[in-house]
């Protein structure tokens, strides 16, 4: 529980993360912080579905995947890019939530 606890305080740090080249006049652009909204919901999303995974040593090391790939990508910005790695993640997502759900 101190995990994803910690894994959403973090997440809230990604929330203040602003691409610099993209501001307009100190604030993000709109498609800019409609991405960033989904990709946090996404985030969630995922850390909920985590709480479904019995074995708690699989439970962290997917957490933790999970936060590494979005420190990965923390500072892409292209929207296009953005867009895609969320449709990626949703897919692999999918396919995972299909197992925990086996389990």
């Amino acid at each position: 529980m101190v995990s994803c606890l910690r894994l959403v305080r973090q997440c809230r740090g990604f929330a203040t993360q602003r691409p610099s080249s993209k501001r307009i006049g100190g604030a993000l652009s709109l498609d800019h912080f409609l991405q960033r909204s989904k990709v946090i919901s996404f985030y969630r999303t995922i850390l909920r579905g985590c709480r479904g995974i019995n074995n708690a040593q699989t439970r962290r090391e997917t957490q933790k995947f999970v936060r590494d790939e979005l420190e990965r990508h923390r500072h892409v910005t292209d929207l296009q890019h953005v867009r895609y790695l969320l449709s990626t993640g949703k897919t692999e997502w999918d396919a995972m939530e299909r197992y925990i759900g086996g389990m």
